[in-house]
């Protein structure tokens, strides 16, 4: 993104295009919520592009309009779905088996729309999501092909449904751990890599891949290796696209991002940071292995360091042990408990703890992540905002960024972030806070 604002922005004319992969918890969770926001039924509590404002210019001005009315956004009405899951259950099916809403008030009224959305069959390989069985899956000789099979069913959705745009989120499973390497470094090299069924190539890469080669933005829902390798970051920048991610910012990893502004703001010491979630849904289910649990674990450990800077404050930061854990346990199924133990110390080196207990909905917080994502992905590809993304890392727990620049994590800086950017997309000041403009001279 460079430092001249856009000259224009397209106009969210026409229906908007949704690609789900994955139609599980979360996405079956965002799909109905849109659907009964639509109809009345509830609220789109959550989302910053239908509930928040934006205030522009001085505080004396009293000017704060809604974003979605600052901002040119697709409408609810205008978003139209699809999605990829290896398994079969159409949206309706999906939201009962997943549970996360009540069956008689959130799933019943609106039955008739949920069935029409039967996922079609996904590029899956049980390699990198071990503890999932797909029988909706795609087949083909190599990963090159599937990947075609993926832009076909892109360009079928297009042509039936209307849309005249598309954005694609990631709403899947977590993907065993990879390390970037030399299939993953340029897009001639990665093309090969998939002809030759290279094991580094994750069906993610894949969707990825087909997104972008069919014209439309990409945004990395899970810690996966996905976007943030040199043949994507590239194809992005060829195709004028937006990409970014990646793993929603939801429970236990907003919270840090939360408190550990404040310990450091106050110049409070954190000697450990010890992390536990339980969780009972298909991702508890997942993440309960141990590749899987390692790309998400490299996920939510890498906040504290990037936030606390350790190496400019070691006396504070530099000890600091920090462990996260995450457990599969089936009888809470989506209601995931996110439980802190938080050991700090303050002047002359006394100390204290916090304990954070939060039960939340881990799809309900994922929900109206996915809204927001798909709506400034598609006001982003209108400004010709194209890569990576990073004024959105408000809404990931790692943020993907140019290369060569570290992630902002605080909650707080990311949340100016974005809504300075906006602010810059529409020609208005940006924000500083400085207040020296009150002043009398």
């Amino acid at each position: 993104m460079g430092n001249s604002a856009p000259r224009s922005i397209g106009k969210a004319e026409g229906k908007l295009g949704v690609l789900c992969v994955g139609l599980g918890a979360v996405a079956s969770t965002f799909i109905a919520g849109v659907e009964l926001v639509r109809r009345g039924i509830t609220k789109p509590y959550g989302s910053l592009t239908q509930m928040a404002t934006i205030r522009l210019g001085k505080r004396t001005e009293n000017r704060a309009p809604l974003i979605n009315e600052f901002v040119p956004l697709a409408r609810l009405d205008d978003l139209v779905f699809t999605a990829w899951d290896p398994v079969p259950d159409d949206a309706y099916r999906s939201c009962l088996h997943c549970g996360v809403f009540d069956k008689h008030e959130h799933v019943a009224p609106i039955r008739d729309f949920l069935e029409a959305i039967k996922p079609m069959p996904a590029a899956f390989d049980q390699a990198y999501v071990k503890r999932l069985e797909g029988t909706n899956v795609k087949r083909g000789k190599n990963k090159r092909e599937l990947a075609e099979q993926l832009r076909q069913d892109i360009r079928d959705f297009k042509a039936k449904s209307g849309v005249a745009r598309c954005v694609m989120v990631w709403c899947a499973s977590t993907e065993i751990y990879i390390v970037p390497g030399p299939a993953h470094e340029n897009l001639a090299v990665f093309e090969k890599a998939m002809e030759a069924n290279d094991p580094s190539i994750a069906p993610s890469m894949l969707y990825a891949w087909a997104a972008l080669m069919e014209g439309v933005p990409f945004a990395n829902g899970a810690p996966n290796l996905t976007c943030d390798i040199g043949a994507i970051t590239q194809l992005a920048r060829d195709k004028a696209l937006p990409i970014g991610g990646k793993d929603f910012k939801t429970g236990q990893t907003m919270i840090k991002t939360v408190l550990a502004p404040m310990f450091k703001a106050r110049m409070l010491g954190v000697a450990g940071w010890y992390s536990t979630n339980i969780l009972g849904n298909r991702d508890g289910e997942i993440l309960d292995d141990p590749e899987s649990f390692k790309t998400k674990e490299e996920s939510k450990l890498g906040v504290l360091e990037f936030i606390l800077q350790p190496k400019l404050y070691p006396e504070l930061y530099g000890k600091l042990y920090h462990k996260v854990r995450i457990n599969y346990y089936p009888p809470r199924g989506d209601n995931k408990e996110g439980w802190d133990n938080i050991d700090i110390f303050g002047w002359c080196g006394y100390p204290m703890q916090i304990k954070v207990d939060f039960l939340c909905r881990d799809s309900i917080l994922a929900a109206p992540l996915v809204l927001d994502l798909a709506l400034f992905f598609d006001l982003a590809q209108r400004a010709g905002m194209s890569g990576v993304q990073e004024w959105l890392s408000f809404y990931f727990k790692s943020p993907q960024t140019t290369p060569g620049l570290y992630p902002e994590h605080d909650l707080f800086i990311q949340h100016t972030k974005l809504k300075n950017t906006l602010r810059w997309m529409m020609g208005e000041q940006v924000i500083t806070h400085l207040g020296q403009d009150y002043e009398p001279d």
